[in-house]
């Protein structure tokens, strides 16, 4: 799957059904390849324009499913913040 493959699909939490937004970036690690994690601006796509910057930084341990057109996250959030 290409990066602008992902950059199509919405990014729901499981947990509390939330949209989280669109896949803007990923976090690979150099050494082996793999990705660490994605990053979804919060705001939607187009957060570059009307956002103060700050972005949902999601462990791709946390993916628990890549559909057709949504990724599944499971974040537990305490207090606005992931746990």
């Amino acid at each position: 799957m290409r990066l602008c493959e992902l950059e199509e699909k919405e990014v729901i939490n499981a947990c509390d059904c939330k949209r989280l937004g669109f896949v803007a970036d990923l976090i690979i690690e150099e050494c082996t390849g793999r990705i660490e994690a994605l990053i979804v601006p919060k705001g939607g796509k187009l957060c570059g324009f009307f956002c103060d910057g700050e972005e949902y930084v999601i462990p791709y341990a946390c993916v628990k499913k890549i559909g057709p057109d949504i990724i599944l996250v499971e974040i537990h959030e305490r207090n606005g913040k992931p746990r």
